[in-house]
């Protein structure tokens, strides 16, 4: 199974037995709902006890694997233009990590990103890599430019994978760098990524001064942490960017048109913030750099 998924694609994979969640991991994940820290991501609050315990998903289910693919672009946006967020250069994750999923196994219930299950916790448990303080999966000599996906499968396998310790130290970069605080308690309503592309409201004023250049996403948590200096570009053909998105400049982006947004982001996330969102976004952005250039 393992040397199958490498040859789909993936860049690692581990198997984790189900079962519910650890007690500290539920009480955890119960706290942060009660205090409001998912913002308004009320899918969030929906079928938690599935979320807190996989075998709810497949009746029988005995073992969760774990797939994870590399998205680091080999190439971004051009520093100075207006900046979308790594995952989203390329085409929907979605659709990427689903249909190879199911040429993996055509046995369970496939999940990427739309399952209620915690993908980042049995990243872990399936010995893919750790939970670092940007709440990302960080895997060691790899970084944490990746998408997760899993199968939760009534096929038990003859060895699961282990834990792998937190490897983080006394390294605080990515609480540091966040423009806003929001990792310090995961305040999702604070993020810049919930910001620009969850939030179905304006921009709270204070989250637009921290915006910079960012029209969609954020990834600086991840830019300064030191475990992404070994991350190298995606070979994954449907991920890397396209030209005319890598072509365009502010003043393109000023002036797209809704059939612009559906030509450029056909296939792509970035359809997650509709046109009304980006449009937002941008309009922000521009706002907070001409009253800077004001001053």
């Amino acid at each position: 199974m393992k040397a199958e998924a490498l040859r789909l694609g993936f860049s690692a994979c581990g198997i984790a037995e189900a079962r519910p969640v650890d007690e500290a991991t539920a009480t955890a994940y119960r706290r942060w709902i009660a205090s409001g820290g998912h913002a308004d991501m009320h899918y969030l609050e929906n079928n938690i006890d599935k979320r807190l315990d996989p075998t709810l998903l497949l009746p029988g289910a005995r073992s969760i694997i774990v797939v994870a693919m590399n998205y680091a672009p080999a190439s971004r946006l051009p520093e100075g233009e207006y900046q979308i967020a790594d995952y989203a250069l390329g085409q929907d994750y979605h659709d990427v990590m689903r249909s190879r999923l199911r040429r993996l196994s055509e046995d369970g219930k496939i999940c990427v990103d739309t399952v209620p299950i915690l993908e980042r916790y049995w990243a872990w448990q399936a010995g893919l890599g750790f939970i670092g303080r940007n709440r990302q999966l960080i895997i060691p000599g790899a970084g944490s430019m990746f998408f997760l996906g899993e199968i939760v499968t009534t096929l038990a396998a003859d060895h699961y994978d282990q834990p792998m310790p937190e490897r983080c130290g006394t390294c605080h970069r990515c609480l540091d760098a966040c423009p806003t605080g929001a990792l310090q308690e995961f305040d999702a309503g604070r993020c810049l990524s919930y910001q620009t592309i969850e939030n179905r409201g304006e921009i709270d004023e204070d989250v637009k001064d921290k915006l910079g250049t960012t029209i969609y996403g954020c990834d600086r948590c991840q830019q300064v942490c030191p475990w992404n200096r070994f991350a190298r570009p995606t070979e994954v053909a449907e991920l890397q960017p396209r030209p005319e998105l890598l072509a365009m400049t502010r003043r393109d982006w000023q002036q797209l048109t809704e059939d612009d947004y559906r030509r450029l982001f056909r296939g792509s996330a970035v359809k997650r913030a509709k046109y009304a969102g980006l449009m937002r976004n941008i309009e922000a952005v521009a706002e907070k750099q001409t009253q800077r250039g004001q001053e």
